[in-house]
């Protein structure tokens, strides 16, 4: 019987041609370099070179418990930030660890010879094509089955998951049994593999580190298609290699996380700044506190109008006829974001300390906000805007974000450019500014972060309005994103990207600094034919790695 594969990729050649033809007339405007960040042209769907005609019917026979997709793959041409679209060849839907790392192992087996790569794709929130691979195999994470999660309690409670898992359900999952993660992201429809992979920071960092840092055990496929476990004790070169590892070293489909007895209810507050040398001091002062808050982050607010107003749905002012006569147009402005946890019995505890902290800060005693909320209300937050985001149809849209460590040395100088000349009006998504303190956290992962103990994320959270050529368009973002980068480049501040994103080789060797090496070998040792995570644009599958 004539394999339906085989039928696809005899498809008619003029029928074929016509099609090309006009997809690519259509995208000539948009068509760009890999320099880039514009959207890229996709790949016809039916279009296979012919040294791919016998990879696919190749892959056809690899034995899976779950399967391989090779029509309708657009899905794993997109992701959260919507300017990159590479389409695969096809996507792998495994049911289980071993068909990853069968899948792995017969490309990797295939020899230098085939141009064929491979991309883990956890929930697409990637933000110019890390997790795409273009006319090679993408891994759906979210399907596979095992390992199921455990939970286990005791004096070191910690949490059995798959790389696969969302956050949010690792959230309830250990909530049952009264337990709770200790770090985590601002999203939490995120995977533990696709966070791991980079670092896994927000408001808790400056207190228990990045999500890599709270992390016994890995469980990780290889370049080689080798299942290896990992931890400081047991083949630790690879677990730190892979823990902000950008995907380069191995597939992530087991973690170990580090378990707390979860909090009851949250103390949520916000208060304004005008003053950004009072803000990043007491945002500091924080840092250190005895019995300090649990969660710090801040804003930047940039001609908001009504900005206290907007807060009312969520936060009661404390003062609210102060609070009436503040007017935020046309300034900048800086919020202090801060929570308090507390457990069953300790509200009154909590209180005091939250008003004694409070007492010792310089912001705006007219814009003090308070909440009180769940838990999981606090950490789900982001979901809320994002579900009313979706309903108006603007959650896919192109996110052309922009995320930054600046040094405290260079925090001050940094505000006065970027805040004060370059970014003059408001911005189409939020600012986050916060500093944490790697002092605390690991220096063995492959993360990189400026030569400071004290240190500021910046993100710049835009979102791009689809056919806008105004200043919320995607080129107008673009071009202010790459406004900062310059200057950035242009003065010796010493800062890194988070998330990092580059083009050439030259570049990601500055960027990883005295890490590069380390980098290039583990490379070399764990993915010799660059495989994995082509998305990334460090390596080029089959080129010589271990190059000056």
């Amino acid at each position: 019987m004539v394999s339906p594969l085989y039928t696809l990729i005899k498809q008619n050649n003029i029928i074929y041609l016509k099609f090309f033809i006009i997809l690519f007339m259509s995208c000539i405007p948009d068509r760009t370099n890999l320099c880039s960040n514009r959207i890229l042209a996709a790949i016809p769907p039916d279009h296979h070179v012919d040294s791919s005609d016998n990879t696919l019917l190749s892959l056809e026979t690899l034995s899976l418990g779950g399967y391989l997709s090779f029509h309708d793959n657009y899905h794993a041409a997109k992701d959260f930030g919507n300017t990159y679209h590479f389409l695969p060849l096809a996507v792998l839907h495994p049911k289980s660890v071993s068909d990853i790392s069968s899948t792995i192992k017969y490309i990797f087996e295939m020899g230098s010879g085939s141009d064929l790569t491979v991309a883990a794709r956890g929930h697409a929130h990637s933000l110019q094509g890390q997790a795409q691979a273009h006319q090679g195999i993408v891994i759906n994470m979210e399907s596979l089955e095992e390992p199921e999660m455990q939970v286990y309690t005791g004096e070191l409670p910690y949490a059995d998951v798959s790389g696969g898992h969302l956050w949010i359900d690792i959230l309830h999952e250990t909530l049952r049994h009264g337990l709770a993660p200790k770090s985590w992201t601002d999203y939490l429809y995120l995977t533990v593999g696709g966070t791991l992979s980079y670092a896994g920071i927000s408001g808790q960092a400056f207190k228990h580190g990045p999500q890599i840092d709270n992390v016994y055990q890995l469980e990780v496929v290889t370049g080689k298609g080798e299942v290896v476990t990992c931890s400081e004790n047991q083949n630790a070169d690879l677990f730190h290699g892979v823990l902000g590892g950008l995907g380069q070293f191995g597939i992530i489909t087991r973690a170990r996380i580090s378990l707390e007895p979860a909090p009851k209810m949250v103390k949520w507050i916000r208060v304004l700044y005008s003053d950004f040398s009072l803000f990043s001091k007491d945002q500091e002062y924080l840092l250190s506190s005895q019995n300090s808050f649990d969660y710090i982050e801040g804003f930047v607010m940039i001609n908001r109008t009504g900005l206290l107003n907007n807060w009312r749905s969520s936060f009661n002012p404390k003062d609210p006829h102060q609070a009436s006569q503040f007017s935020s147009d046309g300034r900048t402005l800086y919020c202090l974001e801060i929570a308090k946890y507390f457990y069953q019995g300790d509200h009154t505890d909590i209180i005091n300390q939250t008003e004694r902290l409070l007492s010792e800060l310089s912001y705006i005693p007219s814009t003090l906000f308070l909440s009180e909320v769940s838990y999981v209300e606090f950490l789900d937050r982001v979901h809320v805007s994002e579900k009313k985001l979706r309903a108006k149809g603007l959650w896919e849209v192109p996110h052309p974000w922009l995320n930054l460590f600046v040094p405290k040395s260079k925090i001050i100088k940094f505000n006065e450019e970027v805040f004060g000349n370059i970014l003059t009006d408001a911005t189409s998504g939020p600012i986050l500014i916060y500093p944490v303190n790697t002092s605390k956290w690991s220096n063995k992962t492959s993360l990189v972060t400026p030569d400071e103990d004290i240190i500021y994320l910046v993100a710049f959270l835009s979102s791009a309005v689809p056919s806008s050529t105004g200043k919320d368009g995607l080129q107008h973002i673009l071009n202010r994103n790459q406004k900062i980068l310059d200057y950035c480049a242009t003065n010796p501040l010493g800062i890194k990207q988070y998330l990092p994103h580059y083009s050439t080789r030259e570049e990601w060797k500055a960027h990883f600094g005295p890490k590069w090496q380390a980098f290039l070998q583990r490379k070399s040792a764990y993915d010799p034919l660059a495989i994995l995570a082509p998305g990334q644009r460090i390596f080029k599958k089959a080129k010589p790695l271990l190059r000056h």
